[in-house]
């Protein structure tokens, strides 16, 4: 049986394109690298993360589509940094203030969390040396 090749993109549904965009920009470095409009008329941002090739897919239905309700836990997207404690300052600065954590996993390194507009939880994994 053929096997898919690699990974592309992973879609988050928002009600706020904007909000949402800006949070990851600004927040957490992305880089809002495409937008268009699908064939069903919602609006698409695709954002690049430094030294990986797949992209996140910020989604917004046309109006009239039922809003966005994220559960507590359902999902969430983690990213390594590499000094949990200057890029929770450098977010906290710019009004992003840390959800959860930080701290110790058993391997020894350090985790914490940021929220999304959405409510779609943003895991920041600063590995053990």
């Amino acid at each position: 049986m053929p096997a898919v090749t690699r990974l592309l993109h992973t879609r988050y549904r928002v009600n706020d394109l904007a909000a949402s965009v800006k949070f990851y920009t600004e927040a957490l470095g992305l880089v809002a690298s495409r937008r268009h409009t699908s064939p069903r008329g919602a609006q698409l941002v695709f954002l690049t993360t430094p030294n990986s090739a797949e992209e996140i897919e910020l989604c917004q239905m046309p109006d009239g589509a039922e809003p966005v309700k994220v559960q507590s836990d359902l999902t969430h997207l983690a990213f390594e940094v590499e000094n949990l404690t200057a890029f929770a300052a450098a977010a906290a600065a710019k009004g992003y203030a840390l959800s959860d954590g930080p701290t110790v996993t058993g391997s020894g390194s350090i985790i914490a969390f940021l929220d999304a507009p959405e409510g779609y939880e943003i895991e920041l994994i600063q590995k053990a040396r």
